[in-house]
């Protein structure tokens, strides 16, 4: 794989070219390596705004904040981004604190009880970017692609087939594991299900702990995003009839209006999770710079930007090294 010098970033997902697209603007050549492109956990996504169950919060939260600075402009731009500033609930069934987010929402509150579907206890309410991924993931690579990126569909089994460049980034997602030699990074499946929408306006999260099974539902104009799973362990992207009936039995016990909605199509998932996200610049056994960012889990779009200028300033640093 020849590469001329370039920037190669590895991965086609939502940090892949979240990635690809912030090197450019910052004046780097960039060539974009993936065997999927979008990658389909990134297609798969929901996908709200939210730094659920990621670590390190100090990094998260200064990633977090960055991204929601960038989705608030998107969103002003048009429903070609795929990006909306949408409104809504997050629900427990038990007494619940606010989520250490909470503090970077202005208008993050706590529900009153008419605000609350039945069995429910406590929640929050609170408006934050919903992003259509099939169309954002299409706006990120016309932008890519606008600004001169190189796209070659490729599978990179090993990082040391990556010739002739000043710096590698590894944004592989789940792959991104065995391309760095990290045995630490494992799967979560999820599964969501599309059907058209009953005239849902606002998102609904139940706040359900550990549980693999989610119940959230997230409106993009003609259709309703129907969540979830997070099933640890298992990166099968089979669809699963009997777990998407679940599903939408789930969703529809919130708002009754999506039981006899007709479903358009099923995503399948695998959200590449970690201890903790790693933004961090190594080498090759040969010396050649390497920055990995990967490890997302299930917010990969929600600190997509943030990493992605993490990456940036790291890229530069390696370059200058060289």
């Amino acid at each position: 794989m020849t590469t001329n010098g370039k920037i190669v970033v590895v991965g086609g997902g939502v940090s892949g070219l979240t990635t690809g697209v912030t090197l450019l603007e910052a004046g780097l050549p960039v060539r974009l390596v993936a065997e999927e492109i979008p990658g389909r956990t990134s297609l798969a996504a929901g996908a709200m705004w939210g730094p659920y169950l990621v670590e390190p919060w100090a990094k998260v939260r200064e990633w977090s904040l960055t991204s929601l600075d960038v989705f608030g402009r998107l969103a002003s731009e048009g429903a070609e981004t795929g990006v909306r500033m949408t409104s809504g609930v997050e629900a427990s069934r038990h007494l619940a604190e606010a989520p250490p987010w909470s503090e970077l929402l202005p208008d993050f509150r706590a529900c009153d009880s008419a605000e609350l579907p039945a069995g429910f206890v406590s929640g929050y309410r609170f408006t934050v970017p919903l992003v259509d991924m099939p169309v954002y993931l299409d706006y990120l690579h016309r932008r890519f692609l606008g600004l001169g990126g190189e796209i070659e569909a490729e599978v990179v089994r090993t990082l040391d087939a990556v010739d002739d460049t000043a710096v590698i980034v590894n944004c592989a997602g789940l792959g991104a594991g065995e391309l760095a030699d990290d045995a630490s990074v494992r799967p979560i499946r999820g599964q969501h299900v599309v059907v058209e929408n009953p005239g849902i306006t606002e998102f609904f999260s139940e706040d359900s702990g550990m549980s693999p099974d989610l119940v959230c539902f997230y409106p993009h104009g003609d259709t309703v995003v129907l969540g979830g799973t997070a099933i640890d362990g298992d990166g099968s992207l089979t669809e699963d009839e009997a777990v998407a009936k679940g599903i939408v039995e789930r969703c529809a016990a919130i708002d009754a209006r999506l039981a006899d909605a007709r479903i358009v199509e099923h995503r399948v998932g695998a959200r590449p999770t970690r201890s903790e996200v790693r933004v961090e610049a190594a080498h090759r056994k040969d010396g050649a710079p390497v920055i990995h960012n990967y490890g997302h889990g299930g917010a990969g779009v929600t600190l997509s930007w943030g990493c992605a200028q993490e990456v940036a300033l790291l890229v530069v640093e390696a370059a200058f090294r060289v």
